[in-house]
């Protein structure tokens, strides 16, 4: 916290949890110690990268104010997370009932005799914290797998099968087992039917063969008997010559 005379300012500096191509944003707490109207504005060194919310106003007698500070969304980090970047922050009396439509530049001005307080604050980049990645470690030869031991020094054998399962082949789904079980009856099902349609034409084509023999042998027969009846006539018609 810095105290002024007029202004106490809550933090210092302006910490960003810097994360690439998002806005980030944090706030100022202003709290005004005196019995008097204070107006304030802030400036930057880096105007375009930052917008300031709202960047001049009123803290009316010992109340306070909240000013927020959002980062514009950045490609790329800078090296080693370092920011050069700055805030001013000045602070006036003025008169009772002023509201922010009312201040201006002027009233800023020291060479003009206004006595201006001045707070500088720094940026600070911080990395966002990183979820604790789980840390299997290797069974001694001839001794089962061992869990991943946690910060208080118990063993956490949940976590070394989490772990675990994530390097295995995963298991065929339940649904692609029925359906491969109901694939393979329906095949099973159509192989009986084909063999039952083979089995029906083997019946038919032996009736049919069975058929042709008869008839075969039916003509046989009649060509036996006009044979024998031809022999018989001729016989007879021989007798008679």
């Amino acid at each position: 916290m810095s105290t002024g005379e007029l202004l106490s300012i809550e933090p210092v500096e302006l910490k960003f949890f810097f994360e690439l191509k998002k806005q980030i944003s944090c706030s100022l707490q202003l709290s005004n110690k005196t019995d008097s109207y204070v107006a304030f504005k802030v400036k930057t060194t880096n105007p375009k990268k930052y917008c300031v919310r709202p960047n001049t106003g009123i803290v009316l007698p010992r109340s306070t104010c909240d000013v927020t500070v959002t980062m514009q969304a950045q490609k790329e980090a800078p090296p080693d997370m370092q920011c050069k970047d700055k805030f001013l922050l000045q602070s006036v009396k003025t008169n009772d009932g002023v509201s922010p439509k009312d201040i201006t530049a002027e009233m800023f001005n020291k060479e003009a005799g206004h006595v201006v307080e001045e707070c500088k604050l720094r940026v600070v980049y911080v990395s966002p914290p990183q979820p604790p990645s789980p840390v299997l470690e290797g069974s001694e030869e001839g001794s089962s797998p061992r869990g991943s031991v946690s910060e208080n020094g118990n063993a956490n054998g949940a976590d070394s099968t989490t772990v675990t399962r994530a390097f295995t082949e995963p298991q065929v789904a339940p649904e692609k087992s029925a359906e491969a079980k109901v694939l393979i009856s329906r095949l099973a099902e159509e192989k009986n039917n084909a063999i039952q349609q083979s089995n029906k034409l083997r019946q038919e084509l032996d009736l049919l063969r069975r058929e042709s023999s008869k008839s075969r042998g039916g003509v046989s027969i009649v060509f036996v008997i006009l044979i024998g009846l031809l022999g018989i006539i001729m016989g007879y018609l021989m007798k008679k010559t």
